[in-house]
């Protein structure tokens, strides 16, 4: 059965960040995941784990100046040492977290790049996912990348399946993987079942959320029941991270994960599981 993780950057934004867990963890979520965990000690974050009965299910490596606009440093040319701090970094946490998983966001191509300067880059990408899935393998983690779309994240370096398949191949890692999010496949490309098939070999982790708005997958032109369906008839065991913002409050929205198994408050402090898509 699909397993749903809480995305903690995203849902229960009604709470401070320390305090999504238990949020997440009273509606019947057992695995959580979020962009960054770097601005708490990891332990006060394990704390809230142990706490609450949750699965740390994956994070994002550094990615730079974040508020500066960076998106990751995975293919930034002079930028590799500061890559390689932040492997450390995340593994750190991954260690005291207990997670299994870590992503290496590409980063964004300079506007107007040239073939060089594109080639570069990947070179560049390369080199530094040979690095870190080596470290991610000696930990005993896995590795992933993502396609992300170009509208949300003008000029990232990488956007499509096939782009992720490639780059997987030419790693030659056992230990990365694709983090399969169906919201940015179908932005860039759609035809969501038969991009699910040709990647699935490669898919370590999926995401979701509604196209075109990135609120509950209940809404938008994705049939979620179905596209779901399919990846369980597949055999995914994995979890599926729930990456959406919600339309108003977490709770209000999550009538779409009853058949999941996720409770949804319908008046007072009562449940109810029988939500469909």
């Amino acid at each position: 059965m699909i397993k749903l993780a809480a995305n903690l950057s995203m849902m229960f934004t009604e709470h401070e960040f320390l305090d999504r867990f238990a949020a997440a963890a009273e509606v019947g979520f057992q695995g959580v995941e979020y962009l960054f965990p770097y601005a708490f000690e990891a332990e006060e974050i394990r704390q809230r784990l142990s706490a609450h009965g949750l699965e740390q299910v994956l994070f994002n490596l550094p990615p730079g100046d974040w508020d500066a606009g960076e998106r990751g440093l995975a293919s930034l040319p002079g930028r590799e040492d500061e890559f390689r701090r932040g492997v450390e970094q995340a593994l750190d946490y991954a260690e005291v977290l207990n997670c299994p998983r870590l992503h290496a966001m590409a980063g964004l191509l300079p506007q107007n790049a040239d073939e060089e300067t594109r080639r570069l880059h990947h070179a560049t990408y390369i080199a530094n996912l040979r690095h870190a899935a080596r470290e991610c393998s000696r930990a005993g983690r896995v590795l992933l990348i993502e396609p992300i779309n170009g509208r949300d994240m003008p000029g990232f370096l990488l956007q499509t399946q096939q782009q992720a398949r490639d780059i997987v191949a030419e790693v030659g890692a056992d230990n990365l993987k694709v983090q399969f999010d169906i919201y940015h496949c179908q932005i860039v490309q759609g035809d969501l079942i038969h991009e699910m098939e040709a990647q699935y070999p490669n898919i370590g982790h999926v995401q979701i959320a509604g196209v075109p708005a990135r609120h509950e997958p209940d809404l938008g032109e994705i049939n979620y029941t179905q596209v779901l369906g399919h990846l369980d008839d597949l055999g995914y065991h994995g979890w599926v991270g729930c990456e959406y913002r919600p339309r108003a409050s977490t709770i209000e929205g999550l009538g779409w994960a009853g058949r999941y198994g996720i409770k949804t408050r319908v008046s007072g402090e009562r449940y109810d599981t029988t939500g469909t898509a």
